[in-house]
């Protein structure tokens, strides 16, 4: 009994478990709740912007002196979203504690402006893994384990985790109203509202279609959607509402009585020029306004101006202009007719970011590596500079080596990310160093020269992902080497972690890594590692010098998961100002 008491207690150990009536067979219950919850699902279709709905209203009443958590509940039964194909489900976003998740996690970040935990996110996956082992050890002392109680606990559970004390925490539902896959997640809702009728909204994210034929927008998904809400015993407060175009006010008032709802709670979500223009579009509406009234809570000054500071510098013309090549595998058809990007989304904001900050108009060229052939390297041809990004496995390599070497060759500015660091000093060793049998161990495990390799395990750097596959994930310190490239684009930005000892901190989410035999050749042939490990053991940055490259420099780190609309990374800013420079 003892060992089953401590398993209880390190299982809800940062639920507050003093403060939770945790019964496993009852209705989980937090004491002195002083959280509001918004939950924010959606009708008719996927993709309509659940998550910049949620980061917008967010940041508003954050900017109103509130504190502001967010929880995005996933519905497939993957524990994280960081063995999932890309071109299934977009880019992982990952954490500085590790976690791999959603692309609205990323969403959260950029517009929040602070960083997400863990506690953020939620799949299936994690919920039923959680109960299994839970039920293995007794901890339900010989209950049958069913959907309620036991699996809405387990739910609740991660609703009141991820408030962490804030005054509103902001709960996406993944899916629409009506899938058979998130129907536990709307009952933990419903349940949290019967048991805090006064801390609970919903909010519901719809689609109002303009069919061409007809030329009027159309109501009836939309109520149909809400009545689906409504069968399982959900009222929402709000709608939110994405068109192509702005719903008239009697449209409004009619859709509000087939709903129910207030048409002054109708909030329209226009397609917009740019994401970030939605919260300042919330604002217009009062839509914190009247979250904040629901809720009887003080209507504090706002604080937006640099807000609508950014959306001007978005919108205003730009004589500079470059175009950057993005080099990979996962701009794929494989999923239909249509090529998508959002594989690379962090990468993709992030330049943005930068070419706001930079005040340069960036056209980006996309490059399937999956075509190689030897007439590859002439895609290159009128592009200013060149982003070797994240990758995995064999497939694609050979293009991706092709753009490093013509980007060294051809002195066109270069920012390798990840996979781009480990396959610029393959390109080196190979084209350079003439290494004989120089490649990866990822590529080839048989290689005479493994430039990089695998790493015993050392649970002090890496996580186990699966039976045989360590990883490092997450934040880890690095050390800038004074006078390099990578030195003064954090020094000019003021980006240090601790100026004083040159460490910088980045996210990481990889498996292989530089194989130190081989730094010294490396060094002696005029390669710069530029970062290190704080202890030295693992390569950070690499770059060539200023007199044989004007701007070649590759991290195995991932700073566009850093990147935010108002403060962009250096690294994109600065890579930018060196491909116009050297158009």
């Amino acid at each position: 009994m003892q060992n089953l008491q401590n398993y209880k207690n390190d299982t809800i150990s940062n639920s507050n478990q003093e403060h939770i009536e945790n019964s496993p067979n009852k209705i989980l219950r937090k004491k002195n709740l002083k959280t509001k919850f918004i939950f924010i699902s959606g009708g008719v279709m996927s993709g309509l912007g659940k998550g910049l709905c949620a980061a917008s209203l967010g940041l508003l009443l954050k900017r109103r002196g509130y504190t502001v958590s967010s929880l995005k509940c996933e519905n497939y039964l993957n524990i994280d979203s960081g063995t999932i194909n890309p071109i299934e489900h977009g880019d992982p976003f990952l954490t500085d504690d590790g976690l791999e998740a959603d692309m609205d996690l990323g969403t959260y970040e950029r517009i929040l402006d602070q960083n997400i935990t863990r506690n953020s996110y939620v799949t299936k996956g994690m919920i039923f893994n959680e109960i299994i082992q839970k039920e293995r050890q007794m901890f339900y002392e010989g209950e049958d384990v069913e959907d309620i109680p036991h699996v809405v606990n387990e739910i609740l559970e991660r609703f009141y985790k991820a408030t962490d004390d804030s005054d509103f925490c902001i709960i996406e539902i993944g899916g629409t109203a009506g899938e058979y896959q998130n129907v536990l997640y709307y009952e933990a809702s419903r349940l949290l509202r019967a048991m805090y009728s006064d801390s609970v909204i919903n909010v519901h994210v719809s689609y109002i279609p303009v069919p061409p034929h007809l030329g009027e927008p159309k109501t009836k998904p939309t109520q149909m959607s809400v009545r689906t809400l409504m069968s399982m015993g959900i009222q929402p407060e709000f709608l939110v509402l994405r068109s192509p175009v702005n719903l008239d006010k009697r449209r409004r008032y009619l859709l509000g009585i087939q709903t129910s709802i207030n048409k002054e709670n109708v909030i329209m979500a226009k397609d917009l020029n740019n994401i970030y223009e939605l919260p300042l579009n919330f604002l217009d509406q009062e839509f914190d306004k009247k979250v904040l009234e629901h809720f009887n809570m003080p209507v504090n000054r706002i604080k937006i101006n640099d807000w609508k500071t950014l959306i001007e510098n978005i919108e205003k013309p730009r004589k500079k202009k470059v175009t950057i090549a993005i080099v990979g595998k996962y701009f794929s058809k494989n999923v239909g007719d249509y090529e998508l990007v959002d594989s690379y989304h962090a990468l993709i904001e992030a330049i943005k970011h930068a070419s706001w900050n930079a005040d340069i108009d960036v056209k980006l060229k996309y490059i399937n590596t999956n075509d190689y052939n030897e007439n590859f390297s002439k895609q290159f041809k009128g592009v200013d500079g060149i982003i070797v990004p994240i990758g995995w496995g064999k497939r694609g390599v050979k293009g991706k080596l092709d753009a490093i070497k013509y980007a060294r060759e051809k002195k066109i500015p270069y920012l390798g990310l990840c996979y781009g660091m480990q396959l610029a000093c393959v390109e080196y060793a190979q084209n350079v160093l003439h290494l004989e049998d120089a490649n990866t161990e990822e590529i080839k495990a048989s290689a005479k020269n493994k430039i990089i390799h695998s790493i015993p395990f050392n649970n002090e750097y890496q996580v186990i992902k699966g039976e045989g596959v360590s990883m490092r994930l997450g934040a880890y310190d690095c050390k800038l080497k004074p006078n390099t490239l990578a030195y003064k684009i954090y020094d000019k930005h003021d980006a240090f972690k601790n100026k004083r000892k040159n460490i910088i901190s980045e996210r990481h989410r990889h498996r292989y890594e530089f194989n130190n035999e081989y730094r010294k050749v490396f060094e002696d042939n005029g390669f710069v590692f530029s970062g290190t490990s704080p202890d030295d053991f693992f390569v950070e940055f690499i770059e060539l010098p200023k007199h044989t490259h004007p701007f070649f420099i590759a991290t195995q780190a991932h700073p566009e998961y850093k990147s935010r609309p108002i403060k962009p990374h250096p690294i994109f800013v600065e890579f930018l100002n060196a491909s116009y420079k050297n158009k």
